[in-house]
């Protein structure tokens, strides 16, 4: 059991649960500030240090992370260029002044007093985003955090500080972004991702530069034709931002919003002369897809639902035409009958692109569940439901794939073959 610190320790809760009782959401975790102690306090009371930048320790039975207090110095690029100091000194409005958000820094003491040195309840109450401090702009991944925040209290009606958005154009535009590490760029955009609103996160990115700078594929759709007469919206980066909307209204699956998002980023790279046509985009964008994948080391999942969803999706909104057997071939190459819960991501991303259309949000999308008819058809098709007599290897193969195709042509009703 930890022991109790002595008199001139005090402990703080803050950050993310703080904001969080004030705004009325139950906090999800608790971090906790020390002031006035040292590394080697916290071990003597059977803390167990973590931090590998900064002292951070566990506490020895709730392992909650209670960080010492401490003051940040600029000494490099991007968002390990910082040197820290820790020490009983430090206060806690010396600590508080180098988070990134007014609303993030704010600290209820032993009594349940807050402390709130720069208007983080006040900018709670306006629903405001505002930095803290013009050393907001020395940490890059801020801009990344902003965008993130602004995504998942969109409901709650907050915005962004004319000054903070500002300040996130000025990094944009200076190349602070380049300095950020791919794996960090990814875990914010995982968590804006499985926000409710993940549409606001590439919208604020966009809107302060730094879409360009770490999603130029998804950048490059903005201000691309398609035709009116299937996307009333027109505009290509528009239409994207309206699917993932779609998506997020439809599932939590992080793969299937992931793929919602890139399904379309081969028509970025149509040739103007043939616009708003954008025959063939579904291959180029499986290219695109793979290298932004490689870049920010996105997992398998993700990519390789992204690929299959930007390859066919546009055979599923033709399911009503498509032939048996090009339906059992784009089970195949999707793995559908390997991986049925996959496939049923891939199925969302698909009507997700087709209600992210302006004024076509609630039109029926009967073509989901022709593929899921067609699924079901072809798995209840085994060996023992096939002729296998007199022949061997390849044969097989080929004699139960042909037995599938009829059973999807039976299941949907399909004559075009």
């Amino acid at each position: 059991m930890a022991a109790t610190f002595p008199s001139g320790v005090r402990v703080y809760a803050v950050g993310g649960a703080v904001r969080d009782s004030l705004l009325g959401i139950r906090p999800r975790e608790y971090d906790w500030l020390v002031v006035g102690a040292t590394p080697e306090l916290m071990v003597e009371r059977g803390y167990q240090p973590v931090g590998k930048d900064f002292p951070v320790f566990l506490h020895p039975e709730t392992k909650e992370e209670y960080a010492l207090a401490r003051r940040e110095r600029k000494s490099g690029h991007g968002y390990h260029g910082f040197t820290f100091h820790a020490s009983p000194d430090v206060t806690l409005e010396e600590d508080l002044e180098r988070r990134d958000l007014t609303i993030n820094a704010i600290a209820r003491d032993a009594s349940g007093d807050l402390v709130d040195p720069f208007g983080g309840a006040a900018d709670i109450e306006a629903r405001i985003l505002r930095h803290v401090s013009p050393a907001f702009s020395e940490d890059p991944l801020r801009v990344l955090r902003v965008a993130k925040f602004a995504a998942r209290f969109h409901h709650l009606g907050f915005r962004i500080a004319a000054e903070t958005l500002e300040l996130m154009r000025g990094m944009s535009a200076e190349g602070e972004l380049d300095h950020l590490v791919p794996e960090r760029v990814w875990q914010e955009t995982r968590a804006a991702l499985g926000s409710a609103e993940p549409r606001v996160y590439f919208a604020v990115l966009r809107e302060c530069g730094a879409l360009k700078v770490l999603f130029p594929e998804i950048d490059r759709l903005f201000g691309v034709p398609q035709p009116p007469k299937w996307h009333p919206e027109v505009d290509t980066g528009v239409h994207t931002l309206l699917v993932l909307d779609q998506v997020s209204r439809m599932t939590a699956s992080l793969p299937a919003r992931f793929a919602a998002l890139v399904h379309d980023l081969g028509k970025g790279t149509t040739p103007k002369d043939v616009l708003p046509s954008h025959h063939g985009h579904e291959q180029r964008g499986v290219k695109l897809i793979t290298r932004l994948c490689e870049r920010l080391r996105v997992p398998n999942d993700c990519r390789q639902l992204a690929e299959q969803v930007s390859n066919f999706h546009t055979h599923v909104h033709r399911a009503e035409e498509l032939k048996a057997s090009t339906m059992l071939e784009v089970l195949e190459k999707t793995r559908a009958l390997q991986q049925p819960e996959r496939f049923e991501d891939f199925l969302i991303a698909c009507e997700a692109d087709a209600r992210g259309r302006t004024g076509l949000e609630d039109r029926p999308y009967p073509q989901a569940d022709i593929f899921r008819r067609a699924l079901k058809a072809a798995r209840a098709v085994s060996t023992e439901d096939v002729d296998t007599d007199g022949i061997s290897g390849p044969a097989i193969g080929e004699a139960i794939r042909k037995a599938r195709i009829a059973a999807i042509k039976n299941e949907v009703k399909n004559e075009g073959e």
